[in-house]
């Protein structure tokens, strides 16, 4: 017995109608009871009023009965009769039931995995304005899937998903103009169609919007947004948010600093196999940041990384056998690594690669080479600038030249290497590449040893005994000169 009491008027009279056999309100009254519009919710009744749609013919209620059996709402989980619905639904030309088939096809779901048959309905149900199906069939064309992979047409079907408003579509235009994909990189773009996207409740688009904020591309940095974001998509679940929001925590940024939490996080994301997660567990264990120091547990951390094609990751485990840090030291193996972390255009790699050159460590010395993947390190690299203002000033590698140097060393040690600063306080002392400037060269040291290079504590130390850029002070230079030995700096 049905109570009219708790029934709007518009659903009894659509309770009306189905009592008719009218299948269009047979499929609206199961509605309304499926989201509680206008009647208490009921899935259990919802999915009987969309068999009665379905097998009166009507193609969206085959879609939405469909859809119950996928997902167990109202009924046992069945993914044979939810195909078995969506292929009716399809066959009779509802655009979302041929999307819903093309689902079952691409995930192997109540029928065998077929990416081609996948292909054709996601392309029949885009060609009939599918918001859904045009985001999938640009997936295909984006991953090469049933179809030859091709970024312009994905883009192409991204964009007309997105302006018909769904959300995925939304968020994966983000991704082509944030990276490039067949079309422009453009950060603005970018940034407008991830904000559309988690508008628009895609939960995906959460960590890529807090990118936006976090390196201020196509919108002004904002590191407390973007700790705001991260954190909503880590609680999704979200392996890279998950990340994102341990580097938050890492660095202090929108954040206090907290090493604990950054190491908790970073666990999440790499249980969830993500590579820049399960590399910077390992920065953690490697460091003993947030977790007790255990290069083993960073050599595992690593070699996960960078099986997963991870640069930074195969970098790291480039280091690990280049010291011997949990693993047998080997430089032949350093050497494998580093190269392939430079093939995924990690600048470190790039770098450390030199230095294996410069050094004849698990490759035959080579100056040239040396100067070579020191050139190609320094648009990302400190340390790669570093070492090129060094080749640059004893003319290892390449043609002496002092200015270069003086360049080099300065731009490393504006951009934080100690080492730059040490190198660059010494031209300045010694008119390298400037004018000599006792001054400035005490400024360098100062910021070299408060940042723990050694040359740059000895140096310091020098000046504070010798009185240069700064009063004389023997205490100060007792204080440097000690650190700088117990490092074993020979002062």
């Amino acid at each position: 017995m049905i109570n009219l009491k708790y029934m709007s008027d518009v659903v009894i009279n659509y309770l009306k109608s189905a009592r008719k056999n009218d299948s269009i309100a047979q499929f609206n009254l199961g509605y309304c009871y499926g989201y509680g519009e206008g009647v208490p919710q009921d899935c259990e009744k919802a999915f009987e009023w969309y068999f009665k749609s379905a097998d009166n013919g009507y193609s969206k209620g085959q879609n939405y009965l469909g859809g119950c059996y996928f997902y167990g709402i109202g009924t046992a989980q069945d993914f044979n009769q939810a195909f078995g619905w969506y292929l009716k639904s399809a066959n009779n030309g509802y655009a979302d039931g041929q999307n819903s088939l093309g689902e079952c096809y691409y995930y192997g779901k109540g029928t065998t995995h077929d990416l081609s048959k996948a292909f054709k309905w996601f392309a029949k149900s885009a060609s009939n304005e599918c918001a859904n199906g045009q985001n999938n069939l640009g997936d295909c064309y984006f991953y090469g899937r049933g179809i030859l992979q091709d970024y312009k047409k994905a883009f192409k079907w991204y964009l007309k998903s997105a302006n018909n408003g769904c959300a995925d579509g939304q968020h994966n235009l983000g991704d082509c103009y944030y990276y490039g994909f067949g079309t422009f990189k453009n950060y603005r773009k970018a940034y407008e169609w991830f904000l559309a996207s988690v508008n628009n409740r895609c939960i995906k688009g959460l960590n890529n919007l807090g990118e936006c904020y976090y390196y201020g591309l196509g919108v002004k940095k904002d590191y407390n947004e973007a700790f705001e974001l991260f954190f909503e998509s880590a609680n999704y679940g979200f392996p890279d948010g998950q990340n994102n929001l341990g580097e938050c925590y890492y660095y202090g940024r929108g954040t206090r600093q907290d090493y604990e939490k950054a190491f908790e996080w970073f666990s999440k994301s790499a249980n969830g196999g993500f590579p820049k997660g399960q590399n910077n567990l390992g920065e953690c264990y490697y460091n003993g940041k947030g977790t007790k120091q255990d290069y083993d547990k960073a050599f595992e951390c690593f070699a996960l990384s960078a099986d997963d094609e991870c640069g930074e990751g195969q970098n790291n485990l480039g280091e690990c056998y280049y010291y011997g840090r949990g693993i047998q030291q080997n430089y032949k193996k350093a050497f494998e690594w580093y190269s392939k972390s430079a093939a995924n255009e990690c600048a470190e790699g790039k770098n450390n690669i030199g230095e294996c050159y410069y050094y004849g460590r698990g490759i035959q010395q080579n100056y040239e080479k040396a100067f070579e993947w020191y050139e190609k390190s320094a648009n990302k690299s400190t340390k790669g600038l570093n070492n090129l203002g060094k080749c640059y000033r004893y003319g290892i590698g390449t043609k002496q030249n002092y200015k270069r140097a003086f360049e080099c060393y300065s731009k490393s040690a504006d951009k934080g290497c100690a080492k730059g600063q040490n190198n660059l306080g010494n031209c300045y002392r010694d008119g390298i590449g400037t004018d000599k400037d006792i001054n400035k060269a005490f400024k360098w040291y100062n910021k070299s040893a408060n940042s723990g290079n050694i040359s740059g504590q000895s140096n310091l130390g020098y000046c504070y005994e010798y009185g240069e850029g700064v009063a004389q002070d023997y205490e100060k230079a007792f204080k440097w000169y000690s650190k700088s030995a117990k490092y074993g700096y020979n002062t």
